[in-house]
């Protein structure tokens, strides 16, 4: 069974910075496209940033330039470094990996639980 696990979430005020982390675990084969998403309080998720197995990374064009993805395959983890934060970054922040756990079946997707982060004015 895979598991995806966020950490790092909290509050912090405008202007700061936090790092997210993500670890997969369980029966990995492997790890292909990996992503995080946000779902704000009455707002659709929407994709925050991903990066591909070669380390490749796309972002959404409101944390560009201040948002980090990067990501530590011997450790099946994914991180997501945030600077300049502000109140519009305020979210339940989710971890998604698409995850092979045997060579010859699909990958899978699978999400975290989510972690909150909190940005005050």
């Amino acid at each position: 069974q895979v598991q995806l696990v966020e950490s790092g979430g909290g509050l912090v005020q405008a202007g700061g910075s936090l790092r997210l982390s993500c670890v997969a675990s369980g029966s990995i084969f492997s790890i292909g496209t990996m992503a995080w998403y946000r779902q704000a309080p009455g707002k659709e998720r929407e994709l925050v940033a991903m990066t591909i197995s070669d380390g490749g990374a796309r972002y959404g064009d409101s944390v560009k330039g201040r948002f980090t993805i990067s990501r530590d395959n011997v450790k099946n983890t994914v991180y997501l470094q945030m600077t300049s934060l502000n109140p519009e970054d305020t979210a339940v922040y989710y971890c998604s990996a698409f995850i092979r756990v045997t060579t010859w079946n699909t990958p899978t997707n699978y999400w975290g639980q989510g972690t909150q982060v909190t940005v005050s004015s």
